[in-house]
């Protein structure tokens, strides 16, 4: 039996929590670009929650933007799908099962363009969200006659300017635009290239004006991990959409009129969407805290034999020392007044929990993807937040310095740059590994040289007091045991 409107009657499962008649017939308030299962996990997920809970009140047109696969799947499913939740939160196991019923129909771009037009001029319509991957957002040369446009600011310029000739010109009709793709300023530089190419398709300046007035592009930052497809055969039924995600969800939207609060009112049935006037606690909580203390574990956890994070998580030294690195340092790094300790306890205990969601199998070697860049963007600063408030050495900070740079003393082979662990050694893809491995052949110097190498953290690490002896310490400590720096 496959999951479908007919046959919701007959899923008798009480592990599901089934959607009612009343809210498969809502109407149309949002166009969606892309099906991924980030969109449909995190904001689908919270408007889903919203109209069973009789708040927003709306469903959502999903634009297919991409040529790989179809649309069949939502069409033979009535366009629901099942959203598992397992994971752990404050401490404690969770598992929900969720037929989302937030998505009324689902066109593709490339057959069915005209159609996405006409839906401009419902007046029902007010936002427009998108996750289109960080490629996406990028400057065009579209004409946005083409049916459709190649590109989403592409598609997303026809789209509005569809509307603005379907309502005059008016003001009040203007849509709320909420991008989710990972880049900085999502919302101001899809701005800036909608306008750029509005103004190369020569398009009047009364609707440039009602562009720029009318409609609201917002910043966000989502965070929630959506692993993929999924099947659970024991729901009792088939859904080839089903998908699983943590319970932890974030969707902060950078907003200040209170118009934008009025609209998304799906923003208060869960603490996981912020709207906010700035992002940037968000943005600095999860680049720190979350992506930080990743990197910063991951060659320690390798350097000690573990594979996956869950699996390091159920040691409890290595979970001694994420929390100690967490809390007492990362934590102290970046508190401030936007920033307070309530606040980086209170992400750094979801931290814990997400490492430790039995649920999923995240690898460190795929962690370790891009391992120097990661360093930079993510740790570097941590540091250098630190030795702003302090001349004491963090210890588990040059630990973790310690082990991705012991990590990096690796054997070459036919161009290829492996580790030296000897039960799961892999090709490093590293865009420094060869400058790295060129450091490492002087031992003696290795780790100064490394630290002090300003091509590749844009500073001198070895600046900073204590630094470059104590994560020498530790160096020397993961060579002598071949395996951990403590």
């Amino acid at each position: 039996m496959y999951l479908n409107h007919k046959n919701l009657v007959s899923i008798t499962n009480a592990a599901v929590e089934k959607p009612t008649e009343k809210i498969l017939n809502l109407p149309e308030k949002i166009i969606q670009f892309g099906t991924g299962v980030l969109l449909r996990g995190l904001p689908d997920y919270f408007v889903d929650k919203a109209n069973k809970k009789g708040i927003f009140n709306g469903r959502i047109i999903v634009v297919k933007s991409t040529s790989s696969g179809g649309v069949d799947a939502f069409k033979d499913q009535d366009n629901l799908y099942t959203t598992c939740i397992k994971g752990i939160s404050k401490g404690e196991i969770v598992e929900e099962n969720i037929i989302n019923a937030s998505i009324s129909r689902v066109l593709s771009a490339r057959e069915e363009w005209n159609e996405i037009l006409t839906t401009a001029a419902s007046p029902a319509i007010e936002v427009i969200i998108s996750n289109t991957t960080e490629a996406g957002i990028v400057e065009s040369n579209d004409n946005i006659n083409d049916a459709p446009p190649t590109s989403f600011p592409g598609k997303l310029l026809s789209y509005l300017y569809a509307r603005y000739n379907a309502f005059g010109g008016d003001l009040t009709k203007g849509l709320i635009i909420l991008p989710t793709e990972l880049i900085s300023n999502n919302g101001d530089v899809l701005k800036k290239y909608t306008i750029s190419l509005a103004q190369k398709n020569n398009l009047e300046d009364a609707f440039i004006h009602w562009l720029k007035a009318a409609n609201t592009f917002c910043n966000t930052l989502v965070d929630r991990i959506v692993p993929g497809k999924f099947v659970d055969e024991s729901l009792g039924y088939k859904d080839d959409l089903m998908i699983m995600a943590e319970p932890f969800t974030l969707w902060a939207i950078e907003a200040s009129d209170p118009k934008v609060k009025e609209i998304l009112s799906f923003a208060t049935v869960d603490a996981g969407v912020v709207i906010t006037s700035s992002v940037y606690k968000f943005k600095e909580l999860k680049l720190r805290l979350l992506n930080g203390s990743h990197t910063f574990t991951c060659a320690y956890a390798l350097l000690q034999g573990f594979v996956t994070v869950k699996e390091a998580m159920e040691n409890a030294s290595f979970k001694k020392f994420i929390e100690e690195l967490a809390f007492k340092e990362i934590g102290a790094a970046i508190e401030s007044d936007e920033i307070t300790r309530d606040d980086i306890n209170d992400f750094a205990n979801s931290v814990i929990d997400r490492f430790s969601n039995p649920f999923l199998a995240h690898r460190w070697e795929s962690i370790s993807l891009n391992y120097t860049s990661k360093m930079v963007l993510r740790n570097v600063p941590i540091v250098e937040k630190w030795y702003s408030k302090s001349d004491d050495v963090p210890k588990h900070i040059a630990t973790g310095f310690a082990a991705y740079i012991a990590l990096m003393d690796t054997k070459k082979m036919d161009d290829k740059f492996f580790t030296k662990m000897e039960d799961n050694s892999f090709a490093l893809q590293d865009d420094q590994a060869e400058k790295l491995y060129d450091h490492w052949q002087n031992k003696d110097t290795a780790v100064e040289r490394i630290l002090a190498d300003q091509g590749i953290w844009g500073i001198d690490l070895t600046s900073f007091p204590g630094f470059s002896e104590e994560v020498q310490v530790q160096v020397n400590a993961i060579k002598k045991n071949n395996k951990t720096a403590v």
